[in-house]
């Protein structure tokens, strides 16, 4: 099974999921063939197009979809359409089938029933099935069909929720379970988690009895939707979508669905009265508030009186909808200033108004819930939290909140208020176990209770966590940590809103750099955050601009591009692992970086023009530079420079990882992509290390052409007829005349090579004009408090 290669995928079902999944393995590098049922009326047709339109307008729907469930444009040319009367027999080149047709036995059986007459032996085969046992699907299948058969199931969309949930049926080979468990972390960017053949698997059993849970506390509390939302959501680690949000996107009838699917599969089950639908929630589907899908639900979008779109709140008792309503809490108003999520969710299940008591009751449930789910669900607590947080979203799962809150403490009050407790815990307890989780020289450990011991989480290096390191810290400021991640490699990461860089961190930056050029083999810069970074602290820059103490704006310009050319041209290899948000001076951290291995979902771009700046951290210069590089014979040279100008003048952002090589912000043979992002600071480490073995030496500086009034031009030219379209704003074209002026090295009359520091300069020269415009700290301003740009 080791040695097992897949290079072809055949997709059965090209619904909601199986076009998406399509896409998504596509867009991991493999070849897809996607099948459906012929269109409906074309079944005496011999037109090939007519017969696969079905097929075909579900993918096309599927990629206009937003967010785009595609890493890159080009993810469709991997995909091969057809239909199950006429091409079911091209199965027999895949290397594994996925099955994601409609959630009914009947149907499933006799797909595969036809199926196995092209399968090839030996070929993976796997069901989507959110719902239905794994052992019914297989009936009356062959023995190497049982074998090598399994659930697999993607949740919705595949690209961006990364739980893969592998489910064995009662036949099938403990190899395959393991290469499929192993190939969906590597080779696809998932959480994979071994689930057992029971109701709702994992996530959705947990996940959905959290949900109802909810909504019995906000009746027996009497507290709101609106209420609700505001406590879980990223107040405790959980998405924006909390609650509500969530239960309208997924589907309010599927949310019914699973919850009366576990009240009838699960009579034993010590919460079962949670899993029965409320009245409320029964009445919301029969008058079809279904959420997302009926354009109502919870919530609806509406018209307010000045015609701006507006969010309404359903009123369960009526199912008219008004305006939301503003929630307080006083323990929530001391709990948001605090950046740290451990001690936001230990103050907030500690506190004594009504938010407190929803947090003590929910939490107590939740914990009782989850400790006896095992063995039941899965055999050890990881597994759970695993799927929780690849799933759901949750930034911290079950039983991470369990020891974070204490576990003795929690046991206690469990005991306390009457929750019955498995005997695994109890035999925990009594052993001296403290804590489900533990770590031990980087290497996390998890408490398993088949061996009444800790044992090693899965993975092991390959998913490195700085903070694990916290013994290993070598220096740290406010904001930073410097960590020794074995290997003489050393790690950065900071903890700022937002990942911004401000002083602090670019102190990091170059305390880093020279502790690892004492001694080390080089230098690792991530963070565990939610995003790597937003950019620089654009807050100090609004204020010593609107102070205009342009001295002092000067010499933090100054320090940004002084760290940045640190990096660069630094003793050591610096790489750097970003993921999500990489803004602005993140942006140019990386561009500056020996190497990046970024995440498949890094959004990276430069910025500024959006706060009425130019990159002022070394951006516009690299940008230049690239563009010197990239100069082809008989191509007219303003070709590369004119390509990166409009990216930075109209402030653009790769959707993907995979997109930012084609706008020249990653280089193809520097620059790496991690599908799973747990996997990049490990990647990151081994890419340190290869670089020194390989004889690492500091890089040296080299002049730049520029390409003075040849360029600036063409350019003032293009700014213009932006602006006479009306594309472009006065400011615009204000903001636009001075990156060209910068990226053509200023009004030199013929090309000229330049040194980096002479665009570095220019650079900033402009990036302080225009702090001392008014529109800019317009700009500026509207970003810090609505965190939208503006546009004056």
């Amino acid at each position: 099974m080791t040695n097992r290669i897949i290079k072809h995928i055949a997709v059965l079902g090209s619904g909601v999921m199986g076009s998406r999944i399509a896409l998504h393995l596509a867009g991991a590098g493999f070849d897809v063939l996607l099948l459906d049922r012929v269109t409906p009326g074309t079944e005496n047709d011999t037109d090939t197009t007519a017969r696969n339109q079905l097929v075909q307008q579900a993918l096309d729907a599927a990629i206009k979809s937003k967010p785009s469930p595609a890493y890159h444009a080009l993810v469709r040319q991997r995909v091969q359409l057809g239909n199950f009367n006429d091409d079911l027999h091209r199965i027999s080149k895949a290397d594994w089938i996925i099955e994601v047709v409609i959630e009914r036995l009947d149907i499933k059986q006799s797909l595969f029933a036809d199926v196995e007459k092209y399968r090839k032996p030996g070929t993976l085969i796997t069901t989507n099935t959110s719902g239905i046992p794994i052992h019914l699907i297989a009936n009356g299948r062959s023995v190497d069909f049982k074998k090598h058969f399994c659930g697999t199931h993607f949740f919705n969309p595949p690209r961006y929720l990364r739980l893969l949930e592998i489910i064995p049926g009662p036949d099938t080979d403990a190899s395959v379970i393991d290469f499929l468990l192993h190939f969906g972390d590597l080779h696809l960017g998932k959480t994979t988690v071994h689930c057992k053949d029971t109701p709702a698997f994992i996530a959705n059993r947990v996940g959905v009895f959290s949900i109802m849970t909810i909504f019995k506390l906000m009746e027996s509390l009497s507290l709101s939707i609106d209420d609700i939302d505001l406590l879980t959501g990223p107040l405790i680690g959980r998405p924006k979508s909390a609650t509500f949000r969530t239960a309208d996107v997924v589907g309010i009838d599927t949310l019914v669905n699973v919850a009366a699917g576990v009240y009838e599969h699960c009579p034993d089950d010590e919460a079962r009265p949670v899993f029965q639908i409320p009245g409320w929630l029964n009445n919301m589907v029969q008058h079809q508030r279904l959420g997302d899908k009926t354009k109502q639900g919870f919530f609806k979008k509406s018209n307010g009186p000045d015609g701006t779109k507006q969010i309404q709140t359903i009123r369960l008792d009526t199912l008219e909808y008004g305006e939301r309503q503003r929630s307080s809490f006083s323990s929530v108003g001391s709990a948001k200033p605090l950046e740290n999520l451990s001690e936001r969710i230990q103050l907030l299940f500690h506190a004594q108004d009504k938010a407190g008591a929803f947090y003590q009751q929910f939490h107590t449930a939740l914990f009782a819930y989850v400790a006896n789910r095992i063995p039941e669900i899965a055999d050890q607590p990881y597994r759970i939290d695993d799927a929780l947080k690849a799933g759901f979203g949750w930034e911290i799962g079950a039983f991470e909140t369990w020891d974070l809150l204490g576990f003795e403490y929690i046991l206690t009050l469990l005991e306390k208020n009457g929750h019955n407790l498995p005997a695994w815990l109890l035999t925990m307890k009594s052993g001296g176990f403290t804590s489900f989780y533990k770590t031990i020289n980087g290497q996390q450990y998890s408490y398993d209770p088949t061996v009444g011991d800790y044992r090693p989480l899965p993975g092991g290096h390959a998913f490195l966590v700085m903070k694990r390191f916290e013994n290993q810290t070598i220096w740290k400021n406010a904001s930073c940590r410097i960590y020794h991640l074995g290997d003489e490699v050393l790690g950065l990461e900071w903890n700022t809103k937002m990942g911004s860089i401000g002083g602090d961190v670019l102190a990091g930056i170059q305390k880093g750099i020279q502790s690892a050029e004492e001694k080390y083999k080089g230098l690792v810069i991530a963070n565990a955050g939610n995003q790597f970074s937003a950019g620089a602290n654009v807050g100090l820059i609004f204020m010593l601009a609107l102070e205009q103490d342009f001295d002092e704006l000067d010499m933090a310009i100054r320090l940004f591009q002084q760290t940045m050319m640190r990096v660069r041209y630094s003793g050591i290899p610096v790489v750097v692992a970003p993921h999500g948000l990489t803004l602005g001076g993140a942006c140019e951290l990386c561009l500056h970086a020996d190497a990046v291995v970024a995440a498949a979902e890094t959004y990276m771009g430069l910025v500024e023009v959006g706060v009425g700046l130019i990159p002022g951290g070394g951006g516009t210069k690299e940008m230049v530079k690239r563009a010197a590089q990239d100069i082809h014979a008989g191509e007219p040279e303003t070709i590369p420079l004119k390509n990166r100008f409009l990216h930075i003048a109209t402030a653009k952002v790769a959707t993907s990882a995979h997109e930012a090589f084609d706008i020249g912000l990653l280089q193809e043979g520097r620059d790496m992509i991690s599908l799973n992002a747990d996997r990049r600071i490990a990647l990151a480490k081994q890419r340190v290390l290869a670089l020194s073995d390989e004889g690492y030496a500091q890089p040296v500086t080299s002049p730049i052409q520029v390409l003075g009034q040849n360029g600036l031009g063409a350019m003032h030219a293009g700014i213009h007829g932006m602006w006479r379209a009306g594309y472009a704003s006065d400011h615009d074209v204000t903001i636009a005349r001075k990156l060209a002026y910068v990226m053509c090295g200023g009004d030199l009359s013929q090309p000229t090579a330049v040194s980096e520091q002479y665009l570095l300069d220019l650079e900033r020269t402009a990036f302080l004009q225009l702090c001392g415009e008014r529109k800019t700290l317009e700009r500026i301003q509207s970003v810090l408090k609505t965190g939208k740009p503006l546009r004056n």
